[in-house]
């Protein structure tokens, strides 16, 4: 393939242009076109070979409307609407930008492990109310956090929690040892490894073997004065079991950023769960998301221009 003319490249972005530019210094012999809005793109749709864009972004009439379209690179991890999208052909190559999330995803889980025991929340209400109550403040040195799911993400979390002096373990199918864990537990030992756990964290990615794989059965086990934290997807945690708990008062929190229905509804029983801290899925943002994914494209760039879509690391999807 020559350098010259590789091929012309969709960006469609809220910093399209910023990403066009980025991408065009770093990657010679593409032809980038920057578009910020679902219908600028449509303009652009019919010259494109590759396009690049927020995967839950990319409507399908986009795709559709993209004849030459060999390439589909998303700029996040997570791929869901694309993997059964039928205007997505199967021979149309899908990558995305996996493991540059480590970072945000774990001061987010931090960031719960610290705010839930500490019941900062209260204390928010209580500057509200000018109301002065002082109680003990739980610290993270010497708790088991438990880490359900052991990718790279989780790699970066375990290192994190490592320099507040926790304890950290993980579950795992997958690989039976990891960078900072002391112990790592197979699924079928889930429950073990969550009775001895003050933290457990969910970070296995979703799959039908995954469905609901913390629910009752793993709540039941847990101390009661232990939290759950789901920074993954929401459909890893059976909800309905994990707000019997809560007001059981089987476990002592949960921190959710991710839920089985988003935007989560205005009505669903989550919002008022004893001791539950909601984010909207902004685990995984940053005010430096952009720069994060750089290296990743221009490296799967490269690839291309050497070794066309089969030299991509592919995501298998059915389109």
């Amino acid at each position: 393939m020559a350098m010259s003319d590789i091929g012309k490249v969709l960006v469609l972005e809220q910093r399209a242009e910023w990403f066009a530019e980025a991408l065009a210094e770093q990657c010679p012999g593409y032809r980038f076109l920057p578009a910020t809005t679902v219908d600028a793109a449509m303009a652009l749709a019919g010259e494109a070979e590759i396009l690049v864009g927020f995967a839950p972004a990319i409507p399908a009439r986009l795709v559709a409307a993209m004849p030459r379209l060999a390439w589909l690179q998303a700029v996040t991890t997570g791929v869901d609407n694309l993997l059964t999208m039928p205007e997505l052909a199967p021979e149309v190559a899908l990558t995305n930008c996996g493991g540059i999330h480590g970072p945000q995803m774990s001061e987010m889980a931090i960031l719960m492990m610290m705010a839930l025991p500490r019941r900062f929340p209260e204390m928010l209400e209580n500057q509200k109310a000018r109301h002065w109550e002082r109680w003990g403040q739980p610290i993270l040195e010497g708790k088991t956090v438990c880490i359900l799911g052991l990718g790279a993400i989780a790699e970066v979390l375990a290192a994190r929690c490592n320099a507040f002096g926790m304890r950290v373990t993980g579950v795992s199918d997958g690989r039976s040892e990891a960078p900072g864990v002391s112990k790592v537990y197979r699924r079928a030992a889930l429950e073990e490894a969550a009775a001895e756990a003050d933290f457990l964290v969910v970070l296995v990615p979703y799959t039908p073997e995954t469905h609901h794989i913390a629910g009752e059965r793993v709540f039941r086990a847990m101390k009661r004065s232990a939290y759950v934290i789901n920074i993954a997807r929401g459909a890893c945690l059976d909800e309905a079991a994990l707000i019997a708990a809560l007001e059981a008062g089987e476990i002592a929190g949960a921190g959710l950023d991710v839920f089985a229905r988003e935007p989560l509804p205005a009505d669903d029983p989550i919002w008022a769960a004893p001791n539950t801290i909601v984010t909207p899925h902004i685990a995984g943002f940053s005010d430096i998301y952009l720069e994060q994914t750089m290296p990743v494209l221009v490296k799967n760039f490269a690839v291309y221009a050497a070794g066309g879509t089969a030299a991509l690391p592919l995501i298998p999807h059915g389109g």
